[in-house]
């Protein structure tokens, strides 16, 4: 049974590539930190396709929910294919605000979450030498964003994983790959007030920021590539940065 997983899925990029990929696989796992209602939503539409979905509510960061969910998604599905580790939290301000306790909670959420999930699929991806990491990034990971420090270092930190991680893993034909999205329009941001949002998508080439389905539409193409593409920091974000 193919299955993939992908965490932070209750909303934006994560519930459109569960969507957008149910097609592609026979097992689709899905998870949130909170919104069990919307994760429920998205769990029947998967069934209703005719797919098997798990969802699973509880913290990315933790080590122990990440092994129970891979743990439940082997016990039913009996191998992993691909991971998207999409879950991650933003905060904006100046730096110099930035509480040592929101430092953490954001350094868990975007960078702790993919080393669980990662470290806890890749004995099952290399026993059978196949398997799909994507790690969902920014383009602030690559350039860095005034007033999103943190987020902008957890994003560095992503791309710097997805690299180092790719070439330890391409013996075993296991390609690792991030996409460093620019703006898209999902909550994370609700932020921006109208007038902001419309500089925002004045400073973008193409003219509007990009949609949740665009997104998914990336992640999978890249899921799609042949696994000799490995270590890529892709960029989608419409020619703004």
């Amino acid at each position: 049974m193919k299955s993939i997983i992908i965490t932070g899925a209750s909303r934006g990029i994560g519930y459109e590539t569960a969507l957008t990929l149910a097609s592609d696989y026979d097992y689709i796992a899905v998870c949130c930190s909170k919104d069990t209602k919307r994760l429920g939503e998205l769990q029947e539409k998967i069934n209703q396709m005719g797919k098997t979905c798990l969802a699973m509510v509880g913290d990315v960061a933790d080590y122990s929910f990440a092994k129970k969910m891979i743990d439940t998604v082997i016990k039913e599905a009996g191998s992993i294919y691909a991971l998207v580790n999409n879950a991650a939290i933003s905060q904006v301000g100046l730096f110099t605000d930035c509480t040592p306790a929101e430092w953490q909670q954001i350094i868990n959420t975007n960078i702790n979450s993919v080393y669980n999930f990662s470290h806890e699929v890749l004995p099952y991806m290399i026993r059978e030498k196949v398997g799909r990491i994507i790690n969902v990034s920014s383009v602030w990971g690559l350039v860095g964003a005034s007033c999103e420090v943190a987020y902008s270092t957890t994003k560095g930190a992503v791309n710097a994983f997805t690299k180092a991680l790719a070439k330890e893993l391409a013996p075993s034909h296991i390609s690792v790959n991030a996409i460093a999205f620019g703006a898209v329009n999902t909550t994370m941001n609700g932020h921006l007030d109208p007038e902001e949002l419309s500089a925002l998508c004045e400073e973008i080439p193409y003219g509007r920021m990009c949609t949740p389905i665009e997104a998914a539409k990336c992640i999978k193409g890249v899921i799609d590539m042949p696994d000799y593409m490995t270590g890529e920091i892709i960029k989608f974000d419409g020619g703004w940065i």
